[in-house]
């Protein structure tokens, strides 16, 4: 074989990946049954074997005195003569130490070699039963004889005889142990077969548990279907206090997301809206054929370089962050920004003054809070005559992380009148069209608010007279 030939068959195979996916873990219900079913066997398990224990105990000392008033009842019948004659009661004290292989047995031996035994127990070994000193008791067993397994209750007496002599006598009671073992395995079966029935009903009645406690996780998952499918705009808020938390950071994102999608719908409107005017002074230059055509095409394509990364860094505004746990100071920010608007506008001579909290904080961006108080801050420097108030209050709330904020920004301008306040926030509006700008500040501001859940409400100062920005953001 030549070697073009042989190449191939040398080629390496490409390996495929033959492992099993991985195995899906087990759903709550399935833990939890799971966990309870191990739990309740084990206690049922325990119980069980602690009544049989205590059965088997109690049927032990049941027998002790059953034995023990046997042998009472033989030796409260027993006679003896003047002669030392021992006489046993005729009628035993029960049917079966009349009839033979009954397993219940009856003996007494005394001085001199007397015995005496129950039709029971005659042709039966005893061998292994010894006289007991008089007052002397025991209940011995099981012992291992010929005959099986025997519990037996001896006990040792001394009688008097008319005359004054005493005689020595040994009762014994004997069953054998299948008597005994027969009831106790009776009581063991039904023990077994009722806790078995009980573990069953247990096991149903906690599934059906498992199943109406789990009814609020299904909820959710059908909600978020219909919230997918656009069926509805949010999950519920009648949820258990423990989903409650988890529910409302739900919506947030789903909030969230959906003002990404308007903002960013937003921001592209605001970027075409804001590049009409640097592409009409190009278009009007290109047909004035101006000498400075040149500087104006540049000033323009410098002026829409900035609208374009000014709006792009707009569409990555984050809004509200249902996990953020840094706070950004207030204070600092604000006295930056309004030191840069009093450069700007240092031909109108503009005071402004501060009411802020020393814990004043923003929980966010901080790119979003210089948007925000800088647009608002800028627009009260645009219409102010000479003065301009920030405030900006905390409002802790009881069970809340984060307190409420509420900021506002007022002038001694001449205000807006309230039938062209919904005018002016509208997108591309300007309050004055003599006064320079795109009139999408206030929009920004209001995509920024909106994005945090606060609220935006304008009204007049009352200190200035001019016109006051208030904003609240809730608690978190």
């Amino acid at each position: 074989m030549d070697a073009d030939t042989a190449l191939p068959s040398l080629a390496a195979k490409p390996k495929t990946n033959d492992s099993p996916p991985p195995r899906r873990p087990f759903s709550l219900a399935a833990r939890a049954a799971l966990a309870t079913g191990f739990v309740l066997a084990a206690f049922l398990g325990v119980v069980g074997l602690t009544l049989m224990r205590t059965a088997a105990d109690s049927s032990r000392k049941g027998l002790q005195d059953r034995l023990q008033n046997f042998v009472v009842a033989y030796l409260a019948g027993t006679e003896v003569g003047r002669s030392g004659k021992v006489l046993l009661p005729d009628t035993p004290p029960d049917p079966s130490f009349s009839r033979p292989g009954s397993g219940l047995y009856a003996v007494t031996i005394g001085d001199g070699g007397f015995k005496w035994e129950s039709p029971s127990a005659i042709g039966r070994d005893f061998a292994f039963l010894r006289p007991l000193a008089p007052g002397e008791g025991e209940f011995v067993g099981p012992v291992d004889t010929r005959m099986g397994r025997l519990y037996y209750y001896i006990y040792g007496v001394a009688l008097d005889t008319s005359e004054k002599k005493s005689v020595h006598l040994t009762f014994m009671v004997a069953q054998t142990e299948d008597q005994l073992e027969g009831r106790n395995a009776v009581f063991r079966r039904s023990l077994v077969f009722w806790l078995a029935s009980l573990g069953v009903m247990l096991i149903l009645l906690q599934l059906l548990l498992l199943r109406w406690s789990l009814t609020p996780l299904r909820k959710v998952a059908n909600e978020m279907s219909r919230v997918e499918r656009g069926d509805r705009e949010h999950l519920g808020d009648q949820y258990p206090q423990e989903l409650t938390g988890l529910t409302e950071r739900i919506n947030a994102f789903i909030d969230s997301e959906r003002e990404q999608r308007v903002r960013t719908r937003n921001t592209l409107a605001d970027l075409a809206h804001s590049l009409k005017t640097p592409l009409a002074v190009i278009r009007s230059g290109l047909e004035s054929d101006s000498p400075d055509l040149r500087n104006q095409v540049l000033e323009q394509v410098r002026k829409m370089d900035e609208l374009v990364a000014y709006q792009l860094a707009r569409a990555a505004t984050s809004g509200r962050q249902t996990f953020a746990t840094t706070a950004i100071p207030i204070a600092g920010h604000a006295e930056d920004l309004v030191q840069s608007l009093e450069k700007v506008y240092a031909a109108k001579n503009v005071l402004c003054e501060f009411d802020i909290d020393d814990n004043a904080s923003f929980y966010g961006e901080q790119g979003d809070l210089l948007e925000l108080m800088g647009n608002l801050l800028e627009n009260a420097f645009k219409w102010a005559s000479h003065r301009v108030l920030l405030v900006v209050k905390m409002r802790p709330v009881a069970g809340r992380q984060r307190p409420g904020l509420w900021l506002s920004v007022e002038d001694d301008g001449p205000g807006i009148d309230d039938d062209k306040i919904e005018s002016v926030l509208q997108r591309g509006v300007r309050g004055d069209e003599r006064v320079q700008g795109h009139g999408i500040g206030l929009s920004i501001v209001q995509d920024i608010i909106r994005a945090y859940g606060g609220e935006l409400v304008v009204d007049r100062s009352p200190e200035f007279n001019g016109a006051r920005f208030s904003v609240k953001f809730p608690p978190g």
